[in-house]
């Protein structure tokens, strides 16, 4: 986008130039020696510290009680509305994937029992590999559209959440790629699921619905002045992630947790009432109208989320039946050891295969992604079948499949658990096992796993297991929309399964419940790939709507996050890593604490006066990729002890010294940009506006002069701006700090002519509203497309009322976990590095406080000492 793009910096090596942003955004900056990826330095910050300059207490002023509640009232129906989009979406995904999986599904199973008697089951393949190969192809196609829909978009949120900029990460096309993307690849029979890119829609639906207005469609453009800033937009993202997760597993408590757990890095009180509000609403959306679609009964409220464990029940037949007993609880907590040593294995060789699709697949022509894709669905096509045929074995129906109304007492379940069953090449009363796994909806194998009583052999769930466990591992982070709660959960499954049967079969402990050790195995290993504690613990008990598995479900989750934890991160953090994305962590490791701010801040700063004029302006806009500028006047009263190295008045002189040669090179700039601005005769409305007054009176002049005495800027006209006959002493002065100014802030005053002459004073300026300069939010002009021929370079912009004049700052001497705890808790974007006398000597940036970054300037510490 236009200003508020990448900060693009300079990059570092010919092969990066050639690189699109599409390409960029998915690759790292390779570490030569160590191999490891460091984070780039052309994501931009979001803004979400409050910057509290003269337009914005003009707007507080007039926000009375009554426009208050009104404001905060909105805020509700926004929450209100997202949640029913969100659900809508969710309505939308889960009725096109049942359509097209059905469709699929019926003309290959009547191909297969066919080609069964006839000999021509290669035709009944075909007719598999041509409905998923189609499918698999539209959904990278659209991934092609926008790169940033692949994947699950869980990172990217938690990176959003966290306060980094990815770019086009909440766009209303993201939207579309991504949900049309995932029915598609899901229909497409690959191992992926719906949930993680449902909470990415959510996300993109909280971020684009309260704006009323689209980047893609312009001509939806709504006049709302509110809302317009990073900090309101990361509310309502918070809100949709969450609304994401409870219109996937029937969960709104669940998602809140998880929005507060894994998403949001920022967070209050009021936040948590309204994500569940918004949670809630997304829930009884999908679930009004999928009960109504799927059942006929309209209001009856039967099917939560898209994600549906069923209920677990004993038989009323068996009496010694229980679900757990305090017994199972050690093999629990085995399963959970299991899961985390699991998970910890797909992580570590899903992250290898990143690296390896960063060097060999994203740097080709992107055709090479879609067949990259393309031969996925091939291969695991070919799996599926091949292993129904040839590997299943024939089981005997149980009695309790043909009465399952006892066991599954939700209406449509046990029809869903019975219509399931594949009879492929076994005689009658038997069925194949193995097909009645891999030739179903992932949902339905799910269900089969958690309710089927004593029906999968050892092997079977085994070789089911393993096959899925590589697969799915492969498929994850291919050109498509794919989620993984899905396949880690009937991975699990599986393996759970698999122990429930070797307890009974080999010990003996004929009570067991094979349900709840599915459910168990399946809690362990989605644990031991995503790592997440709190709030899937509370998805699994919402979804099963068993309370008494809560216990359970907690030790098994921690338990797989602890074992995990000791090998490597979760699959998310891997995968944000891998981007070079600066995600700030919790908090810092404590032997950080022996660096400073003053070791960690940069020095080398371009700053612009309280009264700039325009040419200086755009030079500096020009010439630079920062985002904020700090605003201070030259502090001569403070020269002589300065040059003596007085302590008190700088006793940073060790880091001011470093950037003696830059702050030289950059006043040379200035004075230098008269001479690339355009010469022109053409004046701007400030121009205008001097014309038409009278030339002043003497003693006009002296008022003014005694104005400016008094101004709480002194030194700051631009007639005492650097030239180039300084001294390096006279170039190198103590800077006094005043504020803070933005550089989209500083392009909104270019583009709307906020200026006064010389012969003027600065009370002359136009003055913009709160409105006006939040309008271009969240995509401001660019300095790039700034017709110079418009302004008059000798202009003069007084910045002042604009800036952010108490921003955070820090001492040189700050510890570094402080500093870390202060950027972090207030979602900052710069944070000044202010002397005891107020004046500026670095800044620091969320560069500065990456893990890779304080673990460089340690090693630097330790060898000076």
């Amino acid at each position: 986008g236009a200003g508020s793009g990448l900060c693009c910096c300079c990059c570092h090596c010919g092969e990066r130039e050639s690189r699109t942003p599409e390409e960029l955004t998915i690759l790292g900056e390779t570490h030569e020696e160590e191999d490891e990826i460091l984070p780039r330095k052309d994501y931009e910050s979001l803004d979400y510290d409050r910057c509290i300059n003269d337009p914005y207490l003009e707007f507080l002023e007039c926000m009375d009680n009554k426009k208050a509640q009104r404001y905060e009232a909105v805020k509700w129906v926004v929450v209100f509305a997202i949640g029913v989009c969100t659900g809508l979406v969710g309505l939308f995904v889960d009725f096109f994937v049942r359509l097209f999986t059905q469709l699929k599904f019926q003309v290959v199973q009547s191909s297969v029992e066919e080609c069964t008697e006839k000999g021509c089951l290669a035709l009944s393949l075909l007719e598999l590999l041509g409905f998923n190969l189609t499918f698999v192809f539209l959904a990278s196609l659209l991934v092609l559209i926008q790169p940033v829909a692949a994947g699950s978009g869980i990172p990217e949120i938690k990176c959003y959440l966290n306060g980094v900029k990815v770019p086009g990460v909440v766009r209303l096309r993201t939207l579309v790629c991504k949900a049309m993307g995932v029915l598609f690849s899901v229909a497409g029979g690959l191992f992926v699921g719906k949930e993680g890119p449902m909470i990415h829609s959510g996300a993109v639906v909280g971020a684009g619905l309260p704006q009323f207005q689209s980047i893609s469609l312009k001509k939806i453009q709504f006049n709302f002045p509110y809302f317009r800033c990073d900090r309101d937009k990361r509310d309502f993202v918070s809100a949709g992630a969450a609304a994401g997760v409870a219109a996937a597993f029937g969960a709104p408590i669940g998602g809140t947790l998880f929005s507060l757990e894994e998403g949001s890095s920022f967070w209050n009180q009021g936040l948590t009432w309204k994500v569940l509000f918004c949670s809630m609403a997304a829930t009884f959306t999908l679930n009004f109208f999928r009960s109504g679609i799927q059942f006929g009964s309209w209001g009856s409220f039967q099917l939560p989320g898209l994600l549906n464990f069923g209920e677990f029940k004993c038989s009323e037949s068996d009496k010694k039946c229980h679900l757990w007993t305090a017994v199972d609880l050690g093999f629990f907590i085995l399963m959970g050891i299991v899961g985390g040593l699991l998970g910890a294995t797909f992580n570590c060789l899903n992250k290898r295969l990143a690296k390896y699709r960063m060097r060999n697949v994203h740097p080709k022509p992107k055709l090479v992604r879609v067949l990259e894709s393309l031969l996925v669905s091939l291969t695991t096509t070919v799996v599926v079948f091949i292993a129904s045929m040839v590997l299943g074995e024939c089981r005997q129906l149980s009695p309790t499949s043909h009465s399952g109304n006892d066991t599954l007492s939700l209406q449509g379940m046990s029809e869903d658990v019975n219509s399931s069953i594949r009879t492929f090449f076994c005689p009658n009363e038997t069925y194949n096992d193995m097909a009645t796994l891999f030739f179903n909806p992932q949902e339905s194998a799910i269900l089969q796993l958690f309710h089927q009583d004593g029906t999968f052999s050892p092997v079977t769930l085994s070789l089911f297991f393993l096959l899925y466990f590589l697969l799915s591992c492969w498929t994850y982070g291919i050109s498509v929309p794919s989620g993984l709660f899905v396949p880690s959960l009937l991975c699990g499954a599986a393996f759970g399964r698999l122990v429930a049967n070797l307890l009974k079969s080999y010990i003996g402990l004929d009570h067991i419940y094979s349900g709840t050790f599915a459910l168990i195995g399946a809690a362990a290993f989605l644990g031991g790939v995503v790592r997440m504690t709190i709030s899937l613990t509370v998805i699994l008990i919402e979804s099963t709507n068993e309370i008494t598995y809560g216990l359970p479900i907690m030790i098994t989750l921690m338990v797989a996050k602890w074992t995990g934890d000791f090998f490597n991160k979760g699959i998310y953090d891997i995968h944000v890593n891998l981007r070079g994305v600066p995600l700030l962590e919790w908090e810092t490791e404590v032997e950080m604490d022996k660096l400073r701010a003053s070791d960690i801040m940069e020095p080398n700063l371009t700053y612009v006066y309280p009264h700039t004029r325009i040419q200086s302006l755009v030079s500096i806009l020009r010439t630079t990729v920062h985002h904020a500028f700090p605003v201070v006047t030259e502090n001569r009263g403070n020269e002589r002890e300065f040059m003596k190295g007085n302590q008190l008045i700088s006793n940073n002189i060790k880091f001011k010294k470093s950037s003696i040669l830059t702050r030289a090179g950059e006043q040379r700039k200035r004075s230098q940009s008269m001479k690339s601005y355009p010469s022109s005769e053409l004046r701007n409305m400030c121009d205008e506006h001097v014309a038409t007054e009278e030339p002043p009176e003497k003693e006009d002049l002296l008022q003014q002069m005694l104005e400016r005495r008094y101004t709480p800027y002194p030194n700051l006209y631009p007639d005492q701006s650097p030239s180039e006959e300084w001294t390096m002493e006279e170039r190198f002065r103590p800077l006094t700090f005043h504020g803070l100014i933005l550089r989209s802030q500083l392009v909104t005053l270019l583009v709307r002519g906020v200026c006064y002459s010389e012969s003027q004073s600065s009370v002359s300026q136009p003055r913009l509203s709160h409105a006006e300069m939040s309008e271009d939010y969240p995509r401001y002009p660019d300095i790039h497309d700034l017709d110079l021929t418009l302004l008059n370079p000798r202009m003069i912009v007084d910045v002042t009322p604009y800036m952010n004049p108490s921003p955070f700052a820090v001492s040189p001497n700050t510890h570094v976990s402080q500093v870390f705890n202060l950027f972090r808790t207030m979602g900052l974007r710069h944070l000044p590095v202010v002397n005891a006398v107020g004046e500026i000597v670095g800044i620091i940036t969320r560069h500065n406080l990456t893990h890779e970054f304080l673990q460089a300037r340690l090693r630097q510490h330790y060898q000076t000492m």
